[in-house]
């Protein structure tokens, strides 16, 4: 690992981390819209720490939607995390029990896509630590700022506040949607049947419902098929 590969290393994830970081002004704010305390908002960011789960549970209790409902679609997209920690298991080859905890709650698409991404292994362990250590203090200090923010609207701000989360999953799932990301297409079409599969089923399921079955039809359809299957 030569000093100009781990300078850049550091750039990139510092980089990263403090762009993604800045989101949870947005959750903070979408949190406390849903009804949430700002330390309810808080104690989320630094336990679940996983911004799209996140944004799923507070969307769905700011719709409406039952504890099973929200907590449901947030475990559900929130499962992809766990095929992330099995595929970063070699690039980071952890020993102990604290050190593996540690870097299992670090383990979201950022990390992931730069220790992945990164020429060998001692700078992918270098690119998951620094990206996740910013995102994770970034975050949730924007979460608490957007939090106290929020509360601290009128009535009517707090009304606008209805958008963020909408707003907030577009922005992040924008990147994976455009001509330039693998598999654009296919993401595409991905986002359009969950989209419509929700759509179609709002109006005769409670609230938050809808998100959690749009996941689950999307998960089987796109399940790995069998070599005969696919002949």
């Amino acid at each position: 690992m030569t000093t100009s590969d781990r300078t850049a290393t550091l750039r990139d994830a510092i980089g990263l981390g403090v762009a993604v970081g800045l989101y949870g002004v947005a959750f903070g704010a979408a949190a406390v819209g849903a009804g949430l305390d700002a330390w309810q908002a808080l104690a989320m960011s630094a336990l679940m720490f996983t911004g799209a789960s996140q944004f799923a549970l507070v969307g769905v209790v700011g719709a409406g939607g039952g504890a099973l409902a929200a907590v449901g679609s947030a475990l559900l997209l929130g499962t992809r995390n766990t095929v992330y920690g099995v595929r970063l298991a070699p690039v980071l080859a952890l020993r102990g029990g604290l050190r593996r905890a540690g870097a299992a709650h670090l383990v979201i698409d950022e990390t992931t896509a730069m220790a992945v991404a990164a020429p060998d292994p001692q700078l992918g362990r270098l690119a998951f630590w620094v990206t996740g250590a910013t995102i994770y203090l970034g975050w949730n200090a924007t979460t608490l700022v957007g939090a106290l923010g929020a509360g601290a609207l009128g009535e009517t701000a707090q009304a606008a506040l209805d958008s963020v989360v909408p707003a907030a999953f577009l922005a992040l799932l924008w990147p994976r949607l455009t001509r330039g990301a693998a598999e654009a297409a296919v993401q595409r079409r991905v986002a359009l049947g969950g989209a419509v599969i929700a759509l179609a089923l709002t109006p005769f399921v409670p609230a938050g419902v809808q998100v959690v079955l749009a996941v689950v039809a999307v998960g089987l359809a796109g399940r790995p098929r069998t070599r005969e299957a696919r002949a």
